[in-house]
């Protein structure tokens, strides 16, 4: 499947979700990677008008979550979120954010990705980590 179709998959996939109201896209994809995007606006913001680490942190997992499926393929195996952790190393207050999800283990049980977090100046603005639980189809 190209990169194109896998995107275009991707993002009918979040239709009716928290990824489209947070306006998350899933922007680029490679044998090794995911990448999604969203905006920072008011809508993302904390009280003190910056970006709110839990918007940071349901983008991180989006776009781990996806690379597990994209890699998990047709096997009919289902990825779970585990656990996520996440450092927030710089505040943002507008502009476009980009994720990129990498594994750092894919095993049969459990995954494990590195996902950056990156603003349009390509400041590292967090860095995660989110634990996969790979189930078997019931």
């Amino acid at each position: 499947m190209n990169q194109s179709t896998v995107l275009d998959r991707l993002n009918a996939s979040s239709r009716d979700t928290l990824m489209e109201a947070l306006g998350i896209l899933y922007s680029a994809a490679g044998d090794e990677f995911l990448e999604a995007t969203m905006p920072v606006e008011s809508r993302h913001h904390q009280p003190m008008g910056i970006l709110h680490g839990g918007a940071t942190a349901a983008l991180a997992e989006s776009v781990a979550s996806a690379a597990s499926a994209i890699q998990l393929g047709h096997s009919g195996r289902v990825p779970v979120g585990l656990e996520l952790s996440i450092n927030h190393i710089r505040s943002v207050r507008e502009g476009l954010l980009t994720a990129r999800a990498e594994p750092i283990h894919l095993g049969r049980s459990t995954q494990l990705w590195q996902i950056r977090i990156r603003d349009q100046q390509d400041r590292l603005i967090a860095l995660a980590k989110l634990s996969v639980m790979v189930l078997d189809p019931r």
